[in-house]
Formats: structure tokens, C-alpha cells, sequence
């Protein structure tokens, strides 16, 4: 059986967006718990009793990278740099934190890191889809767009 995408050309685009709402409303969420919720000195002395290095900047660092980083998902704005970030965040979290406790997140393991920073990485190497501001201002730097 063909792909979806040969019989529907925007099925591509539309699983980029579903992607993207989820994972953009996953790490804002996130990221507003750790400023709102446990606050940045919560966060920082849990990053500490984690074993963070450098908890004083990661904290502040994993605070920003989710809420601006998932807005720039959510939006598609600047996916592959967004993306990345993301990506490189969960590989960490994953690595000095998680992967000790096995793979469900309920014992503390890796499931939810490794889902995020896949989804991530995903959107960083394809791109936002036309369904986003990328696709957008994209659009708007081509001569065809600027002739129109």
C-alpha cells in the first residue's frame, strides 16, 4: 500500500502539526512547572540534589529552553534550532538523570525523555511543514512570493 502522503499530499504537513501542538504544549507545560509551579531556586536545588552540573545555570537554562523552545515548536518558528535544543535537553536529562531507573516513567526512567527528545529531533531534521511560520516567512523570501 502507497504512503498516506501519495494519496494526500497535506497528510505530511498535518502530522508535522499534530506533532508539533503536542510536543510544543508538552514542554511549555514543563517549563511553566518549573518557574511557576517549583520556582527557579525549587528547580535549581532539585537539579542540584540530582546531580546536575552547574545546576545554578542548567535550571535556568532547562527553564527557557522548554518555554521558549516549545512555543517556537508550537508556532513552528525556528524549528530546526527549537528542535535541536529540545533534542540535546532530553538527551542530558535522559542520560544524567533517567537511564538509571529503567524505562517507565512512573520509577523515574527514561520513557517520557526519550519520547520528547525523539519528537524533537524529528522536527528539527524535517522541518515545521507548511503548517507554520517557518513555512510562512519562507514563503514570503521567495522571489515567486515577492512577485505576486
Amino acid at each position: 500500500m502507497p504512503p498516506l502522503t501519495q494519496r494526500f499530499p497535506l497528510a505530511g504537513d498535518l502530522g508535522l502539526l499534530v506533532l508539533r501542538i503536542a510536543l510544543g504544549v508538552v514542554m511549555i507545560a514543563h517549563g511553566a512547572q518549573k518557574l511557576f509551579a517549583f520556582t527557579l531556586a525549587g528547580t535549581t536545588e532539585s537539579f542540584e540534589a540530582m546531580g546536575m552540573p552547574l545546576a545554578s545555570v542548567t535550571a535556568p537554562l532547562a527553564i527557557a529552553i522548554e518555554l521558549l523552545g516549545g512555543a517556537a515548536i508550537l508556532l513552528g518558528a525556528a524549528a530546526p534550532v527549537a528542535g535541536g535544543l529540545i533534542a540535546a535537553q532530553m538527551l542530558v536529562a535522559t542520560a544524567l538523570v533517567h537511564m538509571p531507573y529503567g524505562v517507565f516513567v512512573a520509577d523515574g526512567g527514561w520513557e517520557l525523555t526519550a519520547l520528547l527528545g525523539a519528537s524533537a529531533l524529528a522536527v528539527a531534521l524535517v522541518g515545521a511543514g507548511r503548517f507554520s511560520l517557518d513555512a510562512v516567512i519562507a514563503a514570503r523570501r521567495t522571489p515567486a512570493a515577492a512577485a505576486a
